[in-house]
């Protein structure tokens, strides 16, 4: 089953789960706490390689990448670059590849998972995929795909007959809705 989610709706903290995977893959951090920006970036994994001619950075074993509170830990991470040196796609697989990260001091962590997480710096797209999870202050969108357009602001989320989406906003702490009675 496919169900596309427009931005407009009340996914604002998708939005924001969302780009801290750019955040993490691409070295503009400007969803970040500002603090996170200042702090070093410590990178640790089993072993890294880089090809010149190719472009391709690979970490594998235990990678776990923190600045801040920007947090990615994955089995393995592959960053391709262009011909320019910058960074064309970054993709961390695992069991489960997990990123964390606080973009906003009023709000708690924000939270994703999936088996794998691929950003691309040309489309602006960001894709979870296998058991892909996203949570930030007890809302959440499970799926067995997500994507998220940061150029467009839109999100798409597919599941199947046997694991469809699954979307949780918890109720408005303020008294009153719009279009309650008292």
């Amino acid at each position: 089953m496919r169900q596309a989610l427009n931005s407009k709706f009340r996914f604002t903290f998708l939005k924001q789960v969302t780009c801290i995977a750019a955040v993490v893959f691409s070295s503009a951090s400007s969803f970040a706490l500002p603090s996170d920006r200042s702090q070093q970036l410590s990178l640790v994994a089993d072993r890294a390689t880089y090809n010149d001619k190719t472009g391709v950075t690979t970490y594998t074993g235990n990678v776990v990448i923190e600045q801040g509170t920007m947090k990615l830990q994955a089995d393995s991470i592959i960053a391709t670059l262009n011909s320019k040196k910058e960074i064309q796609t970054i993709t961390a697989k695992g069991q489960l590849a997990k990123f964390q990260q606080q973009i906003d001091a009023k709000k708690g962590l924000a939270r994703g998972e999936a088996q794998t997480i691929v950003y691309n710096a040309d489309t602006g797209i960001i894709t979870l995929t296998g058991k892909a999870y996203l949570y930030q202050d007890g809302s959440s969108i499970r799926g067995n795909s997500l994507k998220y357009s940061m150029n467009k602001g839109d999100v798409e989320a597919q599941g199947s007959s046997s694991n469809r989406v699954q979307i949780i906003i918890p109720p408005s702490s303020s008294k009153s809705s719009p279009g309650a009675r008292d």
